[in-house]
């Protein structure tokens, strides 16, 4: 059991050491984030908005060939108009030049609305490139001071990684989840106790609870936060 608690202990110390390495990078890889998110949101929507262009383009093309097929059924139906020899031939004459009358303003009248959003749409993608031009370049400067601090501790990282991964191969597995599901709620897994109370929230540890954790003979955890204490003696270890 005294080897296992060491274990835990010793990847502790290592996690805390790569987490002082973590909080060097300061808030720049949360900043990184958001400014990327923020930049696929742009691009997306300026994506969406060229789209809808094409598409409102190619509706106007479509309504032209419309347009200019009414235009020449209406002339041929003014043209058969003067042919005609019943009422009821003209009455039905009539009837396909009005609606086809209607349909070309109609069709001409949606042709408006859709320049009208063409414009507003490119102008709307105008406004919207050089906020991108500032996002991209942000984020390029904030990648660039990240990969600097990276560089500078690139070796240490990669030297503590190496100490975790082997100190992982000699942690049973019970031990590990335990390890990892209580750092991933509280940040610290294994702490010492202090003055007589848990390093990690420092409440007091009664003293038949710190002659039983010397003992070094099971993980105790700590009745207020839950971390595992360990004895002055693995701690020194």
């Amino acid at each position: 059991m005294k080897t296992r608690l060491k274990l835990l202990w010793e990847l502790q110390k290592i996690d805390n050491e790569l987490d002082k390495l973590e909080e060097l990078r300061g808030e720049l890889p949360r900043e990184i984030e958001l400014l990327q998110n923020k930049l696929d949101e742009l691009q997306e929507t300026i994506k969406a908005k060229k789209k809808e262009k094409e598409n409102s383009l190619k509706k106007r093309e479509e309504n032209d060939d419309k347009i200019a097929e009414s235009k020449a059924n209406l002339k041929k139906f003014k043209a058969q108009l003067l042919q005609v020899k019943t009422n009821r031939e003209y009455d039905a004459l009539t009837k396909e030049i009005d609606y086809t009358e209607e349909l070309i303003q109609k069709l001409e009248q949606e042709n408006n609305s859709l320049a009208d959003l063409s414009k507003k749409l490119t102008q709307e993608i105008e406004e919207l490139e050089p906020e991108i031009k500032d996002i991209q370049k942000e984020l390029e400067e904030k990648r660039e001071e990240l990969a600097e601090i990276d560089k500078l501790n690139d070796k240490e990282r990669k030297e503590l990684e190496s100490k975790r991964a082997d100190v992982l191969a000699k942690i049973t597995r019970a031990d590990l989840q335990l390890y990892n599901r209580i750092r991933e709620a509280k940040g610290r897994a294994v702490v010492p106790i202090k003055r007589n109370a848990c390093d990690g929230c420092y409440a007091i540890i009664s003293s038949q609870k710190q002659l039983e954790i010397r003992r070094n003979d099971k993980i105790y955890t700590c009745e207020s936060c839950g971390r595992i204490l360990i004895s002055a003696e693995i701690e020194n270890l």
